[in-house]
């Protein structure tokens, strides 16, 4: 018998683990059936579960559950990232922590890179623990790590054979350089704050004259390495000194005056300092001029100790340097004005501190040459973005691609596979000793070599995840059957960073695209649309919510609300609902088991013969057939609500209720076919459910089967999906009940609007009722009665005085509502009603029509204003309705 409650808590975690004991997730299982393959984006290795990952991997899950029951050979790959400045940071603040008294440095690289690896055993697993916890049904055995050594050998050919073809190179250009890490870091890595600064205004003397030109700068510091300034072509003011040179102040070094359109004359002054080796506008200023790349800075941020720098100034950090170069200024006559300035100044996500541009060296991918294949593929069609309008976001990435810096000034990551000889000469080799090798070719004789000390960026080796993680460079029997991959679900932030590597990488070695669709899903916000931010304190966390209302709830509620195109608003309260949704489906099984609804081996269910059972056999078909439809088009919400309204409305709102007079009666034949019909139903609600909600619906299977006293082939997670068939519906079945129920649904509207007492009977009439009506309300005259609650059900040529008058299929219902409520007074409280909410709609309206509130109001404001005048409307329009109902019955 089944406990009066569910208790997900009790549930959960044993049917994973038996899960996974049993091999259900594992690949190959399934030889005989297409492949179908996801690879999991590898969530950092020091990360946890938010509800990003919650959301990502929930869809995933839908789509890997779906097919394998559709008898496809299920591969989701998971693993995870070594997550280079991550990683490095959580082991050296362990060591701040230990009472050591060590730096990294002090350690020396060789023991730091064990301690590494010794935090990765112990604690690097609590990202795909706390995976499971949430049904991910991955095939754990085959669970890969970035820095495996499959994912290393990968990595180093790769970064070889490119090097070797041209296409990776070693420069100096400018990077993001955080001063705390000492590493260049990615784009990803750097977090854009708003921040209050100011503009210094300095003049800059013209040489030969006394003619000044002023330039505008938010960072004077880094004056002492200003090759240039910049006016625009056009500029009439300033058209005359170009060609000419400035004396730059505190330092005396000459500058030329350049005329290049990066200058905007409605900006500022109209000239700018070109930095070249500071800025990464004026560096590319800087190489269109041919002008001086000079840093000033150190890679702590630090003046250089250099002699063409003032000596007050040599050793000081960039800020301290700021303070003192803006007093001398000053005091020199050289500071024009300061202007309060709000910018966006960069900082390092991890790091926290203001990132500089920095010149420096280091290794780069052609990207634009290995872009190229990659913005084909999806012209082509080879791969589809879904929805379709983030391949513009692609193209407008791809089309403007930069070099891409790939190495990082870490100790925690892939070696860069390159030795220097004594002269600098390098040597790129998958080996040390193939550099040697090679090393000794080029001198002519054995020679010593030094390894490159840098570590290439995460994303290197995350470029590679859809064949490293198949086995690649070795060609596999797993990598043929499975490369190219199905489908990648992501965020839309790593399109660039994660997505078009891929692509590249994929289609550079593999010669083909890396999966055929990308679908991107929306961003997880608060229920007031704001993002979730750890400063803002309305974070929400997946695992609290698992542990309050069962991981079931939580997949329902993501799924449910993951519309294309449109950030999800979460709740709480949406979380407890789905809750109440999972204990609904629990209730009606309940149901099914005390009424001795059990499994009937062999049920046919067109051997059906009650109208109602023939109806609901006729839903389910088409509930089936629109979920596959939606997971089909990665329209995950609409296929958790076509489950949803089938679940709750159809089953357990109208058929369960619908059958109990069947149930209760004396036609045991009837009896009989209503208690295997509502069995089959069943069993088929738990497997269209299932990839939604994996825990309550494999539960119940089993359940159900042992109430039934029969053994199922397989548990509900290898069950196979049932093929829809049309010819199971019956078109009579489903006027007849969807008469009924129309009815039935139309009363009890009525009396919600009309506040007629729960406990009042009506008596209703059909007017003009033709044969087929009359003959329905003879056959279901008890049962709409019931469930209407009604007093009696007559007919009539005309409606009766008084009464109030609906049409239902063509057929006119009068309700006799004066008898129980008092009409005038009813009127009048809906028209109070109506003027409210009209003005409820002016005063929305009102703000909406405002273009100074649109253009300050952050966007989840004004999404919420609409929404609340969608839904004002609905309101008012019901209440309109009813009023016209009244009147026309008064």
């Amino acid at each position: 018998m089944l406990e009066k409650t569910y208790e997900p808590a009790a549930v959960e975690a044993r049917l994973y683990e038996a899960w996974e004991s049993a091999g259900a997730f594992k690949a190959g299982r399934n030889a005989g059936g297409k492949p179908y393959t996801i690879v999991i984006p590898p969530p950092n290795v020091t990360g946890s579960l938010h509800m990003g990952h919650a959301l990502n991997n929930t869809l995933q899950d839908i789509l890997c559950r779906f097919e394998r029951m559709r008898g496809r050979d299920v591969l989701w790959q998971p693993g995870t990232d070594h997550a280079g400045i991550a990683t490095q940071m959580v082991v050296e603040r362990q060591l701040a922590q230990s009472g050591e008294n060590l730096g990294r440095r002090e350690l020396g690289r060789e023991e730091f890179i064990r301690r590494v690896w010794a935090w990765k055993d112990v604690s690097g697993g609590t990202i795909t623990r706390q995976l499971r916890r949430l049904g991910a049904s991955c095939d754990w055995s085959r669970e890969r790590f970035t820095m495996d050594d499959g994912l290393s050998a990968a990595v180093r050919r790769v970064f070889v054979t490119l090097h070797k073809q041209g296409l990776i190179y070693r420069d100096k250009r400018l990077v993001n350089w955080d001063p705390h890490f000492l590493t260049a870091i990615s784009d990803l890595e750097v977090e854009s704050r708003e921040t209050k600064g100011h503009m210094w205004h300095i003049r800059y003397p013209v040489e030969g004259g006394a003619e000044a030109i002023t330039v505008a700068t938010t960072r004077p510091e880094t004056m002492l390495g200003d090759s240039g300034v910049a006016v625009h072509p056009d500029d009439e003011r300033y058209r005359h000194l170009v060609g000419k040179l400035v004396v730059l102040p505190l330092t005396g070094r000459r500058i030329p005056i350049v005329a290049d359109s990066y200058s905007d004359p409605e900006k500022g002054t109209g000239a700018v300092k070109i930095t070249p080796a500071h800025d990464f506008n004026d560096f590319e200023v800087g190489k269109r001029h041919d002008l001086e790349q000079i840093a000033v800075l150190d890679i702590h941020a630090k003046v250089v100790d250099a002699d063409f720098i003032p000596a007050a100034y040599r050793g000081l950090d960039r800020f301290e340097a700021r303070k003192r170069i803006v007093a001398d200024l000053e005091e020199l006559g050289f500071l024009v004005e300061v202007k309060d300035h709000v910018l966006m100044q960069p900082f390092g996500d991890r790091s926290g501190v203001v990132i500089e541009p920095m010149l420096t060296d280091q290794w780069y991918v052609d990207a634009k040459t290995l872009a190229k294949p990659a913005i084909e593929a999806v012209e082509r069609g080879d791969t589809v973005f879904v929805p379709k309008n983030w391949d513009k976001t692609y193209f407008e990435w791809m089309h403007n691609i930069q070099p891409w810096c790939v190495s990082r000034q870490l100790w925690w990551g892939h070696q860069i596979p390159a030795w220097y000889g004594p002269d600098g000469q390098c040597f790129v080799e998958e080996t040390e000793a193939a550099a040697l090798a090679a090393a000794a070719a080029h001198y002519g004789s054995a020679t010593a070599l030094t390894r490159d000390e840098d570590v290439l960026d995460t994303w290197f080796s995350s470029a590679l995840w859809p064949f490293s993680t198949l086995g690649w460079p070795e060609d596999t029997e797993i990598l043929k059957r499975h490369y190219k991959t199905d489908v990648l679900v992501t965020g839309f932030d790593i399109i660039f960073f994660w997505v078009a590597r891929m692509m590249m990488m994929g289609l550079h070695f593999m010669k083909e695209v890396p999966f055929h669709t990308v679908y991107i899903h929306a961003l997880v916000r608060d229920e007031k649309g704001q993002k979730m931010s750890k400063s803002k304190g309305n974070v929400i966390d997946p695992l609290d919510l698992i542990d309050k209302y069962g991981a079931d709830a939580l997949r329902f509620t993501l799924s449910a609300m993951a519309a294309q195109g449109r950030d999800i608003k979460l709740s709480t309260q949406r979380v407890e609902g789905y809750r109440n949704f999972a204990t609904k489906l629990w209730n009606a099984a309940r149901f099914a088991e005390m009424n001795e609804c059990r499994i009937r081996p062999g049920f046919d269910p067109k051997a059906a013969a009650h109208t109602i059972n023939r109806w609901v056999l006729g839903e389910a078909e088409r509930a089936t057939a629109a979920v596959v439809e939606a997971i089909e088009a990665y329209r995950f919400n609409e296929a958790a609500g076509a489950v949803y309204q089938f679940v709750w409305g159809t089953f357990c709102d109208w058929y369960l209720e619908l059958i109990k007079p069947l149930l209760n009666g004396a036609d045991e034949a009837v009896k009989a076919e209503t208690r295997a019909t509502a069995a089959h139903v069943l069993d088929r609600i738990l497997v269209l459910l299932h990839p939604f909600m994996p825990f309550i619906t494999e539960e119940l299977w089993a359940r159900t089967a042992e109430g039934a006293g029969i053994a199922r082939a397989t548990d509900l997670v290898l069950a196979p999906w049932p093929a829809v068939d049309p010819a199971i519906a019956d078109a009579a079945a489903d006027a007849e009940v969807g008469w009924v129920i129309d009815l039935v649904t139309e009363v009890r509207a009525l009396r919600a609007e009309a506040n007629v007492p729960a406990g009042a009977k009506l008596d209703l009439v059909l007017v003009g009722a033709d044969a087929v009506v009359t003959a329905r309300a003879g056959r279901h005259g008890d049962l709409i009665a019931r469930l209407a609650r009604l007093g009696t059900i007559g007919f009539a040529e005309a409606a009766p005085r008084g009464s109030v008058q609906l049409v239902v299929g063509g057929t006119t219902v009068a309700l006799a509502l004066g008898e129980v409520i008092d009409l005038g007074a009813e009127r009048k409280r809906l028209e109070k009603e109506i003027a409210k909410a009209d003005q409820e709609l002016a005063k929305i309206a009102g703000k909406l029509g405002n273009a100074a509130f649109v253009a300050k109001a952050p966007p989840e404001v004004i999404e919420e204003q609409r929404e609340r005048s969608e839904e004002t409307t609905r309101v008012r329009n019901k209440l309109a309705d009813a009023l016209a109902r009244l009147v026309a019955s008064l």
